[in-house]
């Protein structure tokens, strides 16, 4: 996989966050140079230490709403096997690949994209953690991220090298789009894989208002506010949704109010989505450089039309399939949309489980049962037969949010409309009914009338 920065870390720099600027403390840095987070510590002592316990430093968390995990135990990308990365950050940690067929190797692994110089676990850990912790690469608009790369110590240790520059720190402030971005849109392997989402004025009602990523995901003490996508599982505690803004009655029009109690805002408002939507790593593709990657198939944002299923927030999760529990007769559950990925990846025939792949071998010579091997090794799994098998996954639809393109009643309640009523527990009878143009065939020529846009 390529060595993307794919993680956000949010260092809190004050309950204002005023321009860098007007920031306290300019002086000394440009007096004295900026040391780390030991130089945000001068004004915001503990605050290093309070990060290494959110998920963007762990990358796990105990989970309480996904089938068939220990309550007791931690998930999250640190440990987790699943077949959009098919490795984790424990088989997949900084380090150099083989050399490939040109001689040539680089420095790769998960941890390229994660929090801190990786001396061990997922970031950095014991006495050095904190000073390990990046604060420059969300709150500075001028930081260098050509500087944030991995590379060999004088010990020989893989690690991750840091824009620690006076420039950068001179340039703090409230996280920007591009300071999220420049980590989320890479996720996943490269460039709108994993989510397929571009935050921008062309895709993004809420880009387009010049908001920005962190005035919807509002953090408190470097917790950051997330929804319940089934495929994501680590999380900060703190959730947000739609209503947090636009309340529960977020129409003039009350037909369209009515709808909020059993469909979810991004059914309506995000009817598009994009990025990966299969995988195979039994089999990876070389590229001009003599490397390889896994065979991806990809569409860009608002080009994949989502599935539309009910959804209670909790999650089904079986070695070939992860995603949304609910049905029509539990009231907690709302019609959510969802990109559906499925991707091929080996699995252990004596039990049944999805093995994990080290990307190292199978990068520099596309054999993919030598990376399951090291895997395998790494995590001390010493019986095992490996069988190609597939596995879905339902991504949740957070973004690409519009206004102007919005589904209306035509959209779903037309025979041939977005939503399948039979597959959403509709009888015969009632389909018949929702499929009808009475429901909306009044409203419809008002609008028409009115030459106004749903």
């Amino acid at each position: 996989m390529k060595g993307l920065l794919a993680t956000v870390l949010y260092v809190s720099l004050g309950a204002a966050q005023v321009m860098a600027a007007d920031h306290p403390g300019r002086e000394t840095i440009e007096k004295n140079g900026y040391k780390g987070p030991e130089t945000c510590e001068e004004c915001h002592p503990g605050t290093a230490k309070n990060f290494l316990n959110t998920v963007h430093w762990k990358h796990a968390s105990k989970v309480t709403n996904v089938d068939n995990l220990d309550p007791k135990q931690e998930y999250g990308m640190k440990n987790r096997i699943y077949t959009f990365c098919n490795g984790n950050d424990i088989v997949n940690n900084l380090k150099a690949t083989p050399k490939n067929e040109k001689g040539k190797s680089k420095l790769t692994g998960c941890n390229t994209c994660h929090p801190g110089d990786h001396l061990c676990d997922v970031g950095s850990c014991g006495t050095k953690a904190e000073a390990a912790v990046d604060c420059l690469i969300c709150h500075s608009s001028e930081y260098d991220y050509s500087k944030r790369k991995p590379y060999t110590n004088e010990k020989g240790q893989v690690v991750m090298s840091q824009d620690r520059s006076t420039k950068a720190a001179l340039a703090i402030g409230k996280p920007s789009v591009k300071n999220c971005m420049t980590c989320h849109e890479t996720a996943g392997g490269g460039y709108l894989i994993k989510r397929g989402f571009a935050f921008n004025a062309e895709n993004d009602v809420h880009a387009a208002k010049k908001m920005v990523c962190v005035d919807c995901h509002k953090t408190k003490d470097h917790k950051i506010p997330t929804g319940f996508d089934p495929n994501n599982w680590a999380n900060d505690g703190v959730r947000l949704n739609c209503s947090g803004c636009h309340g529960e009655k977020p129409h003039k029009d009350a037909d369209f109010n009515r709808h909020v109690a059993r469909i979810a805002c991004q059914t309506c408002h995000i009817p598009t989505t994009g990025g990966a939507y299969s995988k195979d790593f039994t089999k990876w593709t070389k590229l001009p450089d003599g490397f390889y990657e896994p065979t991806t198939l990809q569409k860009d944002p608002n080009k994949l039309k989502p599935v539309y299923a009910w959804y209670n927030q909790t999650v089904k999760n079986e070695p070939h399939f992860i995603g949304p529990k609910g049905s029509r007769k539990d009231k907690n559950s709302k019609i959510y949309p969802f990109k559906v990925y499925q991707a091929k990846a080996y699995y252990n025939k004596l039990n049944g489980q999805l093995l994990s792949m080290d990307f190292a071998p199978p990068m520099a010579t596309g054999d993919t049962l030598a990376g399951v091997a090291s895997a395998a090794k790494t995590l001390g799994i010493k019986k095992y037969e490996p069988v190609p098998g597939w596995q879905t996954i339902y991504f949740a639809n957070s973004h690409l949010v519009t206004k102007t393109k919005a589904l209306t009643c035509e959209n779903c309640h037309a025979p041939n409309g977005v939503l399948d009523f039979k597959q959403l527990g509709y009888s015969g009878k009632e389909v018949q009914k929702l499929t009808s143009p009475t429901i909306y065939f009044d409203k419809a020529v008002q609008k028409q009338k009115e030459k106004e846009e749903w």
